[in-house]
């Protein structure tokens, strides 16, 4: 049953695993900032969203209680290392940087980085294509990564602490675009604001040194056995079709990938 998480609920659920939980309790950390439709906060803290509903399946698959720790997202691998949190699962990309910090399951989503854009702008998600534009990314993410290492001899980069910030200032045309994670922006797209003054230009050119594989949870390098165990459970919810019914209320079209 789905239990409304907050930064002090938990979440029980009934492993279907033969082995025991590795631990009684798991504090799963995820970035303070909102990001929908992946996880948000309403006014009274209470955590919705596909992730959260991800969450809450896996420890049920983990049988164990689990519970939310939100965290300042570039403060977020130091707090796993140091054990303030045991898990991160909060959209985090896999890349070659941060898998020399920390140990990945496998993935769990995929998403690719693209460019949304004001209609009246020429803006084009290439190098060329950006030429002069003012571009808003996201501290911390590979999204920043992509944008410095390509984008940042044509265009003039902003950096904002959340994408719902970037959103605001394309809005109000103080951007002309956003380098962002593409399923982390439909909802935007879709919505009245979104669509009245923006269009997604597609994805950027990959980059195999910057670009993720996919989004997967974070653990620490020493904790190969709970890795192996959230492996475990993500191929049995994609086998039952639990990752289907977490995954309809809010995409109508596979989020997993190839």
């Amino acid at each position: 049953m789905f239990k409304t998480l907050t930064t002090t609920a938990t979440l029980i659920g009934v492993s279907i695993f033969a082995a025991p939980a590795l631990a009684d309790s798991y504090k799963i950390g995820l970035s303070a900032e909102p990001y929908p439709p992946f996880y948000s906060p309403d006014a009274a803290g209470n955590w919705s969203g596909w992730e959260i509903d991800f969450i809450e399946a896996l420890c049920d698959r983990l049988d164990a209680e689990c519970e939310i720790k939100p965290v300042a997202w570039e403060g977020i691998i130091p707090a796993l290392k140091t054990g303030k949190i045991d898990m991160i699962i909060g959209s985090m990309s896999i890349t070659p940087e941060r898998a020399e910090q920390i140990a990945f399951s496998d993935k769990y989503y995929a998403s690719p980085t693209g460019i949304v854009a004001l209609k009246d702008s020429d803006v084009e998600p290439t190098p060329e294509g950006v030429e002069g534009a003012y571009l808003g990314i996201q501290s911390g993410t590979n999204q920043e990564q992509y944008a410095r290492t390509h984008f940042a001899d044509t265009a003039n980069l902003q950096v904002y602490q959340t994408l719902n910030e970037e959103l605001q200032d394309l809005v109000a045309g103080r951007l002309d675009a956003v380098v962002a994670d593409t399923l982390a922006v439909q909802t935007f797209i879709n919505s009245e604001a979104g669509n009245s003054c923006c269009e997604y230009r597609g994805a950027v050119p990959s980059d195999p040194e910057l670009m993720s594989e996919g989004m997967g949870v974070g653990l620490r390098q020493e904790d190969t056995e709970l890795k192996d165990r959230v492996n475990a459970a993500i191929d049995a919810m994609r086998a039952d079709g639990t990752y289907e019914t977490i995954t309809a209320p809010y995409f109508d079209f596979d989020i997993y990938g190839s």
